[in-house]
């Protein structure tokens, strides 16, 4: 056995013994493409659990500068990163994390004119976004392009999570859900405030479903919504329906 072999197998081995897992399910991670829109607080955790657990090549892109007021739920960064571009402080981290991920940064905000160049090689979507036209935008080109997409979001004590598989014809999308779009101001953490344990929970479920999207694993917020609620530790899901009239159904 080579020691890049020997290497990898005890980075990965408290995933390969799982039996969900295996050499198989390993190998699926190490090969998967994954992009993250957003290195705040949903960014943070969920690249450096999917950095962690090995997947092939993680895509980031943000074009923000790290502030004091960012610490208290951006666990990647700290008080020396402050007025440092957040996507460069993360490829830094990431490569110190597991230098056998590949990691591609872009310091630019994603828009209706840059998307398709940038979302086009990755297999999964993940929106880490403050902001429902970014998610909105996430969720009609990963329609067209048949993507994956999971979808965050937080505030206050609160997050709710979206896995959508656009391959599947069947399946609802973001739309379907807010039919018309939120006021951006219940996304805002300064003036809504968040805690910083709540974006980790979030984040980390999201790597989570991330992770289980690659192996393969049963989605179960097919059509519905994770709603928690980190004050009263309430979780449910809840379903809905796919909209005949929406993006999703043409």
């Amino acid at each position: 056995m080579s020691q890049l072999d020997k290497n990898y197998l005890d980075r990965y081995s408290k995933q390969i013994i799982l039996k969900n897992i295996g050499v198989s399910g390993q190998k699926k991670i190490s090969s998967s493409k994954v992009f993250i829109v957003g290195a705040g607080g949903l960014g943070c955790p969920i690249a450096d659990l999917l950095c962690r657990a090995g997947v092939g090549e993680i895509g980031i892109i943000d074009y923000d500068k790290i502030s004091l007021s960012n610490l208290n739920r951006q666990t990647l960064f700290n008080t020396l990163d402050i007025n440092k571009y957040k996507v460069e402080v993360l490829k830094k981290k990431l490569n110190q994390i597991n230098p056998l991920v590949k990691v591609n940064t872009f310091k630019k905000k994603i828009d209706k004119n840059n998307i398709n160049n940038l979302i086009s090689k990755y297999d999964i979507i993940v929106d880490a976004s403050d902001n429902f036209n970014t998610k909105f935008l996430l969720n009609e080109k990963s329609i067209k392009f048949k993507k994956k997409l999971i979808v965050g979001a937080i505030s206050k004590f609160d997050g709710h999570i979206f896995v959508f598989d656009f391959k599947n014809n069947k399946n609802a999308c973001l739309k379907c859900f807010y039919q018309e779009k939120p006021s951006d101001e219940i996304l805002n953490c300064d003036e809504e405030g968040i805690l910083g344990t709540t974006a980790c929970v979030v984040g980390s479920l999201q790597a989570n479903e991330i992770l289980k999207t690659i192996i393969g694993s049963k989605n179960f917020l097919n059509n519905s919504i994770l709603i928690l609620n980190t004050l009263s530790l309430k979780v449910r899901i809840v379903k809905f329906n796919k909209v005949k009239k929406c993006i999703c159904g043409l």
